[in-house]
């Protein structure tokens, strides 16, 4: 693991999370309220109520001062990284539906450890900027690309794997936070299993790491393809992040 990229991540998750940068090096969970800090990583059009991150040892939170009686409570019997655990979540989540939220998807999060060489070749093509507008709305790469621009995390580069003149699969990145990039990766059905996806995040990892920026990637907790991918691409886990996201996202629950 890159020391420079470690310490660059204790500094992202202070800045997400409201805390200190050692704050992950505790031995003892922390709690924090939610704070707008410059730097830290946009997700969603309005304020986080309750997030929480974990390296593996200790845990911190932060959340609404109105959950922090719940919180304090819950630290009491279950500690660290056993907050990521099923019984933990579903206290959790219960708490946070009486004000109007739920839990998020567990993700868990990637840096790179080691250079990878791609296993397999074939033609790609490379997309800056400006020149990712033009896939906006193609319903085939809905984790390569956002659906649309987006200011707070603009897409910053893609590469498109080529079977003649059809795409088969694209990566591409989004600069979450200053240089930043999230990696996300979509392969057409009928070209996975070929080596495909993990080329081309390999190809976009090191073309990052080269221009000093700092590429990351994320799975579902049960996306075992994509952590494959991660892995096979260099990438190595190093944290597990969950939020809460309102009641009211759903459409039928949307406030009239």
């Amino acid at each position: 693991m890159n020391n420079a990229h470690l310490h660059a991540l204790y500094t992202l998750l202070s800045k997400d999370l409201n805390c200190q940068p050692d704050d992950f090096r505790r031995s003892s969970d922390v709690l924090t309220v939610p704070a707008p800090r410059e730097g830290r990583r946009l997700y969603t059009p309005y304020p986080p109520f309750f997030q929480m991150a974990t390296l593996g040892s200790n845990t911190v939170i932060s959340a609404d001062p109105q959950l922090h009686p719940f919180l304090k409570q819950l630290l009491q019997t279950a500690q660290g990284h056993r907050l990521f655990e099923l019984p933990a979540l579903i206290e959790i989540d219960t708490a946070l539906r009486r004000f109007g939220y739920r839990l998020s998807p567990t993700h868990f999060m990637f840096l790179p450890e080691r250079d990878a060489v791609p296993a397999v070749s074939c033609p790609v093509r490379w997309f800056y900027e400006q020149e990712i507008h033009a896939f906006y709305g193609d319903k085939r790469f809905p984790n390569a690309i956002c659906p649309a621009f987006v200011p707070e995390r603009p897409d910053r580069i893609v590469v498109c794997a080529y079977d003649g003149e059809t795409i088969t699969g694209m990566a591409g990145c989004s600069e979450d936070a200053p240089h930043w990039q999230q990696i996300g990766i979509d392969v057409l059905p009928a070209y996975r299993g070929k080596g495909i996806g993990c080329m081309l995040v390999t190809l976009l990892k090191n073309k990052l790491l080269a221009q000093g920026d700092i590429p990351f990637y994320g799975t579902a907790a049960a996306n075992y393809a994509s952590m494959h991918t991660a892995l096979r691409a260099g990438f190595q886990p190093v944290w597990t992040e969950i939020t809460a996201e309102p009641l009211w996202i759903d459409e039928t629950q949307a406030p009239k």
